[in-house]
């Protein structure tokens, strides 16, 4: 390897988030819709190139300390790779990799040509603020990360080109707001007691604090927060409308990223600066996160079995499926924490999965409603087969993603005893089952009305259903690959719960 190469490699840390927040103005500056869309798509892929080697040299030489402009830490800015966030950049560069080149089709049906440039530089900033909120070892520089990402996903869920989509992003702006306000004063109180913003040096010096009132109220502040961000229930009132009537392909991005980054923030901040004898010994935060996780997994998948517009079910589901995650970590053990994790990558998979393939349907049909899709089976059958093996997925069929998840998620309640826990996760894939089947049921039994627009649908465009069906493979590749994903999430459960050096 030459000189340069090396030391380009050295600097991976900075290169994965000033990339995309580079080529945000640079999609502005390019003008034209197809210029900026060849900027993020480069930049995207570069992310994403990125993040597998910083997760190749995670794996191989341990933990990766970046110092921003040379100054050490905890005085200046540090970027910490380990396993956990590692895993976590691969999974929201990549999902942002493969949806803007599903973007691109998309994009140009649902958005006017005007507004087209400016979406791409909303988007590359929504990316930029993901991958930075990730590889940050610094508190505060998740708060200005959060900022960034939240607030231009409010301007991509206001592309939906419907005074529907300006109430839903409009009711996420100020949820989200809330939230990021109640993670910023938790910070605050953090500083206040310590003098210091670096995660590590905050797990080191907060023991010294714990026994005190305010860093009680710091550990509530930002449980709320990330509970808003994350989308548990009941603070989850913001995700159903923004997945709605956000534009197909922001959907997508959002529904593989954003809450899965916000599990991490909840990772890191619970397990790495509190710390877990703290978070789950003297506050018992399980007692408050397991009830919350149960509730949001069984009522959420209940009512996403009454949804008539099939995005909006999927986007109930998704509120339930962050519930799996919450119980993995609520469970506190390597089994369940496992199950989270690993449930990050695979949820993200099977997600956009399923997004992409509605997104399709909008494309050639232009309504999501559940009969909409009828006949769909036959007129557009590669889009159809992808969703069905996305609902399979989602469900916990063996021999997918999902499967894997659960059954983490299964062993880790029953090694504690808690058998009725297992029978939760169970049930709720049944109804998971009932709610996807409506769809498949319509889409390959019911016959398009004619003269409908179902009647003279064809297959979606070759370039949206690329990245529909890696992303299907991918579901079944790692439901039968699992070294990769879930050993990697085992590793970050070890680490995290401190049974490992």
């Amino acid at each position: 390897m030459t000189g340069g190469a090396a030391g380009l490699l050295g600097h991976l840390p900075a290169l994965q988030v000033v990339l995309p927040l580079i080529a945000s103005p640079a999609c502005l500056l390019g003008r034209r819709p197809g210029v900026a869309w060849f900027i993020a798509t480069v930049a995207s892929w570069l992310a994403f190139l990125a993040a597998c080697i910083l997760l190749w040299q995670v794996l191989n030489d341990g933990v990766i300390r970046y110092e921003m402009g040379g100054w050490a830490p905890p005085w200046g800015i540090e970027y910490r790779i380990d396993e956990i966030n590692a895993f976590v950049l691969l999974i929201v560069s990549a999902m942002g990799a493969l949806a803007i080149v599903f973007a691109r089709s998309s994009v140009e049906r649902e958005i006017p040509e005007g507004k087209q440039v400016l979406f791409y530089t909303a988007w590359m900033l929504c990316l930029a603020g993901l991958l930075g909120i990730t590889i940050t070892g610094d508190a505060f520089n998740v708060f200005v990360f959060l900022e960034i990402s939240s607030l231009s996903t409010y301007a991509l869920v206001s592309f939906g080109g419907s005074r529907r989509a300006l109430v839903s992003a409009f009711r996420y702006l100020i949820m989200g707001t809330v939230g990021a306000t109640f993670i910023l004063i938790g910070i605050g109180i953090l500083y206040l007691m310590t003098g210091t913003l670096n995660m590590m040096d905050l797990s080191v010096r907060l023991p010294e604090v714990s026994g005190t009132r305010a860093v009680t109220a710091a550990f509530a502040f930002i449980a709320v927060g990330v509970a808003l961000k994350m989308a548990l229930f009941p603070f989850h009132a913001w995700l159903p409308g923004a997945y709605t009537d956000a534009p197909s392909a922001v959907t997508v991005l959002l529904a593989s990223t954003a809450t899965k980054v916000a599990v991490y923030v909840l990772l890191r901040f619970y397990f790495t600066i509190f710390g877990v004898e703290f978070t789950f010994g003297e506050m018992r935060f399980d007692l408050y996160l397991m009830p919350l996780a149960l509730a949001c997994i069984l009522i959420m998948s209940v009512v996403a079995v009454y949804q008539d517009n099939v995005k909006r079910m999927l986007a109930y589901s998704s509120v339930a499926q962050i519930g799996y995650m919450a119980l993995g970590i609520s469970l506190v053990s390597v089994p369940g924490l496992t199950g989270g994790i690993v449930h990050l990558f695979n949820h993200a998979l099977t997600k956009a999965a399923l997004f992409m393939a509605l997104g399709c349907v909008a494309y050639r049909v232009g309504t999501l409603s559940l009969s909409s899709m009828a006949g769909l089976g036959q007129r557009m059958p590669w889009t159809i087969a992808g969703l069905v093996v996305g609902a399979l997925s989602l469900v916990g069929v063996p021999l997918t993603v999902g499967f894997i998840s659960k059954w983490y998620l299964i062993t880790g309640a029953l090694e504690r005893g808690w058998w009725p826990l297992a029978a939760v996760i169970v049930i709720a894939s049944l109804v998971a089952f009932a709610y996807v089947w409506r769809v498949v049921e319509v889409a390959y039994f019911h016959a398009a009305r004619e003269g409908s627009m179902q009647a003279a649908a064809t297959e979606a465009p070759a370039v949206m259903l690329a990245p529909l069906w890696v992303l299907i493979a991918a579901n079944v590749f790692f439901g039968l690959q699992t070294s990769l994903t879930a050993g990697i999430a085992e590793r970050a459960a070890e680490i995290l719960l401190g049974t490992v050096p």
